[in-house]
């Protein structure tokens, strides 16, 4: 599960080379295909004269190598500097006094909670209550669908406010009256809009999350092509609602669309509020709808619709 998520699995041990590599193999970390000669080293070779190689030689060994034998405190927390300088989110599990450098040094320090000595508990940022290495994994894909659950609400939540701003906007600049009341907007931010977004934001996640690459460090919670499907989403809304407006104005002012003409009719106020009670209901309904079409990115809106 690990190696589909894209995380790479290194062991670092004190146990001899052939003892490292049988463990290895029996817990999937080195495969059957994999060269034992390339992929596992005695730590001796990380200080063949007793110091440690190069920042370059370094990270040239452990770019590749997935098993550390012989390790001594000291080799683990350079193992970690090594795949930090190359760009690498590095978690490094311990249990014992002698893993609180490494611990300290990883972006996360996973200590053992059952075995694991106070010293090595102190050090790390999360303690595995269970000393289970699946948990892990675990955590992994919770955090990955607490990330997309964010941003699917952001999604959405951007996306009908881009939809209401061109609404307003069209109204004002066309000279058309505009389609809703302040109190009809607090009913849409309130109402409409924030149950759909929470329940975006706990959505479970998807079936395949844990075979997505991991996001590098940098990357936006909001991409660019994001931006571009929201405003896209927030057009198409608009011209929707812009229409049964139009057209409801047309059925409830006798004809006409043009403010400085339905305020001469009579009743007027009675007549617009009707057009925009139409154009509300059905701002309500589209929204819906979009929240709908939120819960992914790349699926349809009818699968899974009632999961």
């Amino acid at each position: 599960a690990a190696r589909g998520a894209g995380i790479r699995v290194v062991m670092i041990t004190g146990d001899y080379l052939k003892t490292a590599i049988a463990i290895a193999h029996n817990v999937n970390i080195l495969q059957p295909q994999d060269d034992e000669a390339t992929a596992a080293v005695d730590c001796a070779r990380l200080r063949p004269d007793g110091e440690y190689l190069s920042n370059p030689g370094m990270d040239q060994l452990t770019s590749s190598i997935r098993v550390f034998a012989r390790a001594k405190p000291e080799d683990k927390l350079e193992i970690v500097k090594s795949l930090q300088r190359q760009g690498a989110v590095t978690a490094m599990t311990g249990d014992g006094v002698n893993d609180a450098p490494a611990l300290n040094q990883a972006n996360i320090g996973v200590a053992m909670g059952i075995q694991g000595t106070e010293v090595a508990k102190g050090a790390s940022d999360m303690i595995l209550t269970d000393d289970n290495f699946c948990s892990i994994v675990a955590a992994v894909e919770k955090g990955r669908t607490i990330y997309a659950g964010i941003q699917k609400f952001v999604a959405f939540i951007m996306s009908v406010h881009i939809a209401e701003v061109m609404q307003i906007f069209f109204c004002i600049i066309c000279g058309v009256p505009v389609m809703r009341t302040p109190l009809q907007i607090l009913f849409l931010i309130l109402v409409t809009d924030l149950p759909p977004s929470i329940a975006l934001g706990m959505e479970p996640g998807e079936s395949t999350i844990l075979q997505e690459r991991p996001r590098p460090k940098d990357e936006p919670v909001v991409l660019n092509w994001m931006w571009v499907s929201m405003v896209m989403n927030g057009a198409v809304l608009s011209l929707v609602i812009i229409i049964v407006y139009i057209i409801a104005l047309m059925y409830y002012c006798d004809g006409q669309v043009m403010q400085e003409a339905i305020m001469e009719l009579p009743d007027y106020d009675s007549k617009l509020m009707d057009a925009r009670t139409v154009a509300f209901i059905s701002l309500v309904w589209a929204e819906n709808i979009r929240a709908y079409c939120s819960r992914s990115f790349n699926k349809p809106i009818w699968h899974n619709v009632f999961g």
